[in-house]
């Protein structure tokens, strides 16, 4: 008996590898890369799955290769590197990892506030570098997070998670949605505010939405303008949510006190000029790195293709619709 192909984009922990293994003929491109347009087409068209990574832009023409593609799935929450309408007009389901990342990207979210706000890599340069002589009382001065009140923009489950780290420290929270939620309001406590009050009210700003048309430079110089001179900005969310080239300006004129970025806008390129600022914190897209995260994306991933390849409905479709066609 033929087994089905799987195709994996680039390698992942192994818990997902290992189920598909046991029924499918797996290949993962080799090199530890970000995989070649061309080496994308070869696997694609080679498979009946493909496992594809947030760097890999899965368009038209990816999709049209092999006509005998059943599934896509994205190891990752976002999807915004697929063409789902398109997908589902072929009738292919498009799945992603739900419930996997959330409680390591609250943890990343939290540290990069507590990071940026503690001066904590500025003063790690500072002493690695041996000019700590001796205490200062005006050395490495930062901003208590007690008492201070916290903005979430999209509050999904990441916002909710890092709403609940706040208030176990004594920060005030305050959220913008595109639903209110009495539920959260109750349980944290929260307020509910505009977009602009939130941006006028915050110490700390922490974004948490996905990258929708409508989220694309969702903070850009006017909405810098509006949050306080001592106030700080987090983004674990996507890069282009945040207008790069407004916060540098910004951060340069002292219009707001820092940054902490895990994600960029032109991504994996900074914007000129960020990162020789001392006032940003910046990682390298890690915020979901943990070890019990990565293992479960891994199995989520190809739980939902060996699912598909054994005739049953994708356990955490993006694009629901395509069942409907069929």
């Amino acid at each position: 008996m033929v087994k089905p192909k799987v195709f994996i984009t680039r390698k992942i922990p192994d818990a997902g590898i290992k189920l598909l293994k046991k029924s499918c003929d797996v290949r993962v491109y080799s090199k530890d890369q970000i995989i070649p347009r061309k080496e994308l087409l070869k696997g694609v068209q080679w498979c009946d799955a493909l496992l594809s990574l947030l760097t890999d832009k899965i368009n038209r023409e990816v999709l049209d290769i092999n006509p005998q593609l059943k599934i896509v799935a994205n190891y990752a929450v976002g999807f915004d590197n697929i063409d789902v309408a398109y997908a589902t007009s072929k009738g292919i389901p498009v799945t992603n990892t739900p419930g996997t990342l959330e409680d390591a990207v609250a943890e990343h979210t939290f540290a990069l506030l507590l990071a940026v706000t503690k001066r904590i890599v500025e003063a790690d340069k500072f002493t690695r570098a041996g000019k700590y002589k001796s205490w200062e009382p005006m050395l490495f001065i930062g901003t208590q997070l007690k008492g201070k009140t916290l903005g979430i923009i999209g509050l999904g489950r990441i916002g909710s998670l890092v709403a609940e780290k706040a208030v176990a420290m004594g920060i005030d929270v305050v959220y913008t949605n595109i639903k209110r939620n009495p539920e959260f309001e109750t349980k944290f406590p929260a307020r509910f505010l505009s977009k602009e009050s939130l941006l006028k009210t915050a110490d700390f700003v922490s974004l948490h939405v996905p990258l929708l048309p409508s989220t694309r430079h969702l903070i850009s110089s006017r909405e810098l303008k509006m949050m306080k001179k001592t106030a700080y900005l987090i983004n674990t969310a996507r890069g282009p949510v945040v207008d790069e080239k407004a916060l540098v300006a910004a951060l340069r004129r002292k219009q707001i006190a820092g940054a902490a970025l895990d994600v960029y806008e032109f991504e994996p390129k900074l914007s000129a000029g960020l990162a020789k600022l001392d006032t940003v914190v910046l990682t390298p897209h890690i915020a979901s790195a943990t070890i019990e995260a990565r293992e479960a994306m891994s199995r989520i991933a190809a739980e939902n293709i060996l699912a598909v390849l054994n005739g049953k409905k994708a356990i955490t479709p993006v694009n629901k619709g395509v069942y409907e066609k069929k």
